[in-house]
């Protein structure tokens, strides 16, 4: 299994974009997805979850500027980005909870990071 993330790239602050996941390989069924993000010097955080059934999570740092989705078909996530400040630059990493065909208990996954970078 491989989570690819997609959409980084720098943008001035008050911008937005779009980053997107997708899920491959031997996939059974994907639980929750996620993001997460790591700025220099900084532990790991979550930035936004969501499950199966469409229910979302956000930490309070993105509330109302953020927004996460999910194509089940396509498995991908995504995580539109409006109203970017400098202090969301981080590393972005993409998240999720996925039963593989294998009949294993599911597992999580990551993928490697896409950079974003808000100047001000």
């Amino acid at each position: 299994v491989q989570l690819q993330a997609f959409g980084g790239g720098l943008v001035q602050a008050g911008g937005s974009l779009r980053l997107s996941c997708a899920a491959s390989g031997s996939i059974y069924s994907i639980n929750a997805m996620g993001w997460y993000r790591q700025a220099p010097g900084k532990q790991r955080e979550l930035v936004a979850t969501i499950t199966s059934g469409g229910t979302t999570n956000y930490a309070d740092s993105v509330k109302g500027r953020f927004t996460i989705s999910r194509d089940n078909a396509k498995n991908t996530v995504y995580l539109q980005m409006n109203s970017l400040k400098p202090e969301d630059t981080a590393v972005y990493y993409c998240n999720a909870n996925i039963r593989t065909r294998g009949g294993l208990p599911p597992m999580y996954y990551w993928g490697k990071g896409t950079q974003v970078t808000v100047s001000s």
